[in-house]
């Protein structure tokens, strides 16, 4: 994967914990995105790496949040992947 596109994930996942940070909280949502594998998270929620498959890593951090509040997680998101159109969705 180019490094352009990682960036794109790093910045997509950052603003995807960011949103969450608004809706659960800091604590929650930080630790959340720390169970998932090959993801840094610094403690404002920004992603500092990405090792492995940056399109697991995404998929698998949308589920964590998804676990804890459901439907609302996936209309936040939305709005989200609307800037990152070359970034497929994995919750459709």
């Amino acid at each position: 994967m180019d490094k352009d596109k990682k960036e794109q994930y790093r910045a997509l996942l950052s603003e995807i914990i960011s949103k969450q940070i608004v809706i659960l909280g800091p604590s929650i949502s930080v630790l959340k995105a720390r169970n998932v594998p090959g993801l840094s998270v610094s403690d404002d929620g920004t992603v500092t790496d990405v090792s492995g498959d940056p399109e697991l890593a995404l998929k698998q951090l949308i589920d964590q949040y998804v676990e804890l509040s459901g439907q609302i997680v996936k209309n936040a998101l939305g709005t989200i992947f609307e800037k990152y159109p070359s970034i497929k969705k994995p919750m459709d």
